[in-house]
């Protein structure tokens, strides 16, 4: 059984995704046992009071510094014991301890197929904003495990999907997070809780 604390600042819809593959039964092997926040108004930490899941709100506003919150964060994180971290809408930096403590066992969605629209200051609408400024045709969504850069880890999987005429950054994200988020990230979930991914030569490899 794959223990997974997910990490979220906002509403939580990855979140809701990931609830709904592991009480639908898509998502096997898995239960999620904690919610974690770096905001106490995130609808992410009702989501989780609603279906019975541990939720804590740990921010980096209540210390004095960012090296006390990276410690005490560190030390809740460590208290769970996740087989696996999930960053679904986190917008607060990793310490470098905890990437280098569960190396390979943190994954994060971004909203883009990265390489493109992705690193520093790419993250929410002005991910979108910035795809239809550059005009491209195709967007989509990347799951890959966090390493020590910004979205550079192992790509795990990716989806694709196309933009239409009007679309607005906001109508684009909706449908980012439809077509592509809600699903590859419970799938990807899957996969790694039944053994099926490994990284390689820095790359993600999926076994069938």
């Amino acid at each position: 059984m794959l223990d997974v604390v997910v990490l979220v600042s906002g509403g939580g819809t990855n979140l809701q995704a990931i609830i709904d593959g592991v009480e639908s039964g898509s998502i096997t092997n898995t239960r999620i046992t904690g919610v974690i926040s770096n905001n106490k108004n995130a609808y992410a930490l009702e989501r989780a009071k609603k279906h019975g899941v541990r939720n804590q709100c740990i921010s980096p506003k209540d210390f004095a510094s960012r090296d006390e919150f990276n410690e005490r964060f560190i030390e809740v994180i460590d208290e769970w014991k996740p087989d696996l971290i999930v960053l679904a809408g986190f917008l607060v930096v990793i310490p470098p301890a905890m990437i280098e403590r569960y190396r390979n066992r943190i994954v994060n969605i971004h909203p883009s197929l990265i390489p493109s629209f992705c690193g520093t200051g790419f993250y929410g609408l002005k991910v979108h904003e910035a795809a239809l400024e550059r005009g491209v045709k195709v967007v989509g969504a990347t799951v890959h495990f966090v390493d020590e850069g910004t979205d550079t880890g192992p790509i795990i999987l990716q989806k694709a999907v196309e933009v239409e005429a009007g679309d607005t950054p906001e109508i684009l994200q909706k449908r980012v997070m439809q077509q592509a988020e809600w699903k590859i990230l419970p799938r990807a979930i899957d996969l790694i809780a039944n053994g099926k991914v490994s990284v390689c030569d820095g790359k993600a490899v999926i076994s069938q």
